[in-house]
């Protein structure tokens, strides 16, 4: 079920249940400790400014929502956060509306926007607020002396006997399973490009199948964890660092082979209220809003103007946010970028197999 966040007001914001209606924004997001980051950096400014209101709603991604919405008529949804792959894979369906890059707000020091954002982040049906990792993660207070240290450790049920958490998805788990399988993390997608790929990385998640425990919203493998449900996980990263930096939780983030990727913006093709939509993405990709919603989860900014404006974590000036983003030199020595093009191509395949894999 969908959650449902009604933000009133320009100062005050009012959670509980409810309904939006034809004058209201309706912002679709993963819920969390990723929405709490984009209502502080995006929903109250942007409610301040224009005097409009927000509802903010709940899902776990995927386009299957959007598709219904559009090939039905009735779109209720005005902006959705997506992954890049749903992004391309949206925009080619035709279920996106376009979106016009000159209507970016440009940098600071008048750099446009076409050329302050990243490399890839901006895409004819949408524009990306972060960069985002899959990571895994352990307890520190649980795991004693012999601590994980690689991707090949969460796979080595031997060494590091107990249950896994995992997303129910084959996105992350495939690459992860590969690299833990010997594979270079450079090759990883030309291996998975092949049949014989496929079935290595469905054999490495073998050696795991039967102490997967699998998750599929976000806010999920910090609790599994907190509960003592399995003695590791896969997570993303922000949510780790949240239990970490607000909770006070003993986790511990192990970067080697983290799956980097993007979340973006698009709105869904017919959306009610497209020109207020526009404007809150236009606002919400701004240099400062990046920069601010940084100080509430260690996602990094997808525009390069941003990166001197981050500072420390919103309640502890302590806390230096730079070295807890995916993309830190410390955490990147490894990492893996989302192949969108691989998943765009092949998603609904894997997918199909992943499922028929987890019934079996």
């Amino acid at each position: 079920m969908n959650v449902k966040t009604l933000l009133m007001g320009a100062a005050a914001t009012a959670m509980f249940a409810g309904v939006a209606t034809a004058k209201d924004l309706t912002v679709v997001s993963w819920g969390g400790a990723y929405t709490k980051s984009q209502v502080e950096a995006y929903h109250k400014p942007w409610m301040a400014k224009t005097g409009k209101t927000i509802v903010s709603e709940d899902y776990n991604g995927g386009m299957a929502e959007i598709k219904a919405q559009v090939e039905a008529g009735n779109v209720t949804w005005d902006l959705v956060d997506v992954e890049l792959s749903q992004a391309i894979s949206g925009c080619d369906e035709g279920l996106l509306e376009t979106i016009d890059h000159s209507a970016l707000p440009a940098a600071p020091d008048g750099t446009a926007a076409t050329d302050d954002f990243l490399p890839g982040t901006l895409h004819e049906c949408a524009v990306a607020n972060i960069v985002w990792s899959t990571i895994f993660a352990y307890d520190e207070s649980v795991m004693g002396d012999n601590k994980p240290t690689t991707i090949a450790d969460f796979f080595d049920t031997e060494k590091f006997p107990g249950k896994r958490g995992l997303r129910k998805n084959p996105k992350a788990n495939l690459e992860m399973a590969l690299v833990a399988d010997g594979v270079p993390a450079g090759e990883v997608y030309d291996v998975l490009a092949t049949p014989e790929g496929v079935d290595r990385a469905f054999a490495k998640l073998d050696t795991l199948k039967a102490d997967a425990v699998w998750w599929e919203a976000g806010a999920q493998p910090p609790q599994l964890l907190a509960d003592g449900e399995v003695v590791m996980t896969t997570a993303y990263n922000g949510r780790i660092f949240n239990a970490v930096a607000s909770e006070g939780q003993d986790f511990a983030i192990v970067w080697d082979a983290q799956i980097y990727d993007l979340d973006l913006w698009v709105i869904p093709k017919g959306a009610p209220n497209k020109e207020a939509a526009m404007d809150f993405l236009a606002f919400s990709t701004a240099t400062e809003q990046l920069a601010a919603q940084a100080s509430w989860i260690s996602y990094g900014p997808a525009r390069a103007s941003s990166a001197a404006l981050v500072g420390s974590f919103h309640n502890k000036p302590e806390l230096a946010m730079a070295p807890q983003m995916p993309t830190a030199p410390a955490n990147f020595g490894s990492a893996i970028q989302n192949d969108f093009e691989f998943w765009a191509d092949n998603q609904d395949e894997l997918n199909e197999r992943f499922n028929t894999w987890l019934a079996n």
